[in-house]
């Protein structure tokens, strides 16, 4: 990476970090407390409070990605970081669930994935692209381990409204590392023709990529329905589950430090199908276990699953942002990420049907199901070539400096 690369990836990366830390730190300890709200009797209203964040940020992607195309990168993740402080600070102050449910629609209306993502893609080679997007990645990582640990101890001492203060402190930081750090928006950028949203949602290989992150995070999300479940069938604690959680994440690390060397000789695809049928095996696995889960087995389970989740989590936007068209590429990453939340959105409500209505095997068969269903789309793909050769990119970098 050149020096520019670097800041570029760590300045993004720590957005992504610290926004994504806010709201992990509220996850694990949501349900239970937004039921001692007024109105919080109800669990249909709790679960909409809870999953309507990704029903907005859905919905709202496409239009922040088609804005950063056109308004430029910087000023639609400034404005999405203050929607999104204003949504944690009136979450913070909710006195009623219905408060709640409102603030956190507006948490989701602060849509900038799309963005961020496109502005890591102006800044850096393909040839790096995916490293860069593996650093968002693993900060993403380390935060949901942090929050695990974290999250029951502050809620202890600051409560629900504490952790959506804290949310909302970090979304206003994240704004001055946008301003001051990360590096402006490439000329060439700033002065490209726009592409349309057509050009986009006609795109074969875009297509296979956005079906591929929808199932990716429905199954994440199902899944997380019932793994808290297995474990306490399993002999351990809930409060200590965190044991199991934080070694498959850091250690899931590993696995992902093995694609770049992998990629530059030309494995990515098989990189990429490979992760695909380990997450299958993985909800096979999980399948077999449901009967009478045991907690060395799920903890093994539990490390596959994150090993090819993070290496997809880095591969896949690297890809998108590489096969898009240049002048599209906002609203490519755009339709990108709104198929991520409303994977999010439907791994949560359909998952929980599942569990109550079929059981957890039924909801591991359909998760696995659905992951064969995505190694077969999947399956054409081809690994697209470097658009501009290293070179190239110092000389520009040269010449802009």
């Amino acid at each position: 990476m050149t020096p520019l690369e670097r800041r570029a990836s760590a300045s993004l990366a720590a957005i992504f970090a610290a926004r994504m830390l806010g709201l992990f730190l509220v996850l694990p300890v949501f349900a239970l407390e937004a039921s001692r709200y007024p109105g919080g009797s109800d669990p249909a209203l709790v679960g909409l409070a809870m999953g309507i964040y990704g029903l907005t940020q859905g919905l709202l992607q496409i239009p922040f990605g088609i804005a950063s195309d056109r308004f430029g990168r910087k000023k639609v993740i400034v404005l999405g970081l203050l929607v999104f402080a204003a949504g944690s600070f009136m979450a913070a102050a909710a006195p009623t669930l219905g408060w709640l449910l409102a603030g956190r629609a507006l948490q989701g209306a602060g849509a900038v994935s799309a963005a961020v993502t496109a502005l890591l893609a102006d800044q850096t080679r393909d040839v790096v692209r995916t490293k860069a997007m593996a650093m968002v990645g693993a900060s993403i990582g380390l935060m949901f381990a942090l929050s695990l640990v974290a999250a029951p101890l502050l809620n202890a001492r600051i409560g629900l409204g504490g952790l959506f203060g804290v949310t909302g402190a970090l979304a206003l930081a994240c704004i001055a590392v946008v301003l001051w750090w990360t590096p402006p928006a490439p000329l060439q950028h700033a002065n490209a023709a726009r592409g349309r949203l057509a050009d986009v949602l006609s795109h074969g290989p875009l297509l296979r990529l956005d079906v591929g992150v929808f199932i990716l995070h429905a199954v994440q999300l199902a899944m997380w329905v019932a793994v808290p479940a297995l474990l306490v069938q399993a002999g351990l604690a809930q409060d200590r589950h965190w044991t199991v959680y934080l070694p498959a994440v850091l250690g899931s690390f590993l696995a992902v430090g093995a694609v770049f060397p992998l990629e530059r000789r030309g494995h990515l695809r098989a990189v990429f199908l490979g992760s695909i049928a380990l997450l299958l095996a993985v909800q096979v696995g999980l399948l077999a276990t449901s009967w009478q889960p045991g907690l060395a087995a799920l903890a093994v389970l539990l490390f596959l699953f994150f090993c090819g989740f993070n290496i997809l989590e880095a591969t896949q936007p690297s890809l998108a942002s590489r096969v898009a068209p240049p002048q599209a590429r906002g609203a490519a990453l755009g339709v990108y990420n709104t198929l991520q939340s409303l994977g999010f959105f439907a791994g949560g409500a359909v998952g929980g049907w599942l569990a109550k209505n079929v059981g957890l095997a039924g909801l591991f068969g359909c998760c696995a199901a659905l992951m064969l269903v995505w190694l077969v789309v999947a399956w054409p793909m081809r690994a697209p070539l470097p658009r501009q050769s290293p070179e190239q990119v110092l000389a520009d970098d040269a010449q802009a400096t």
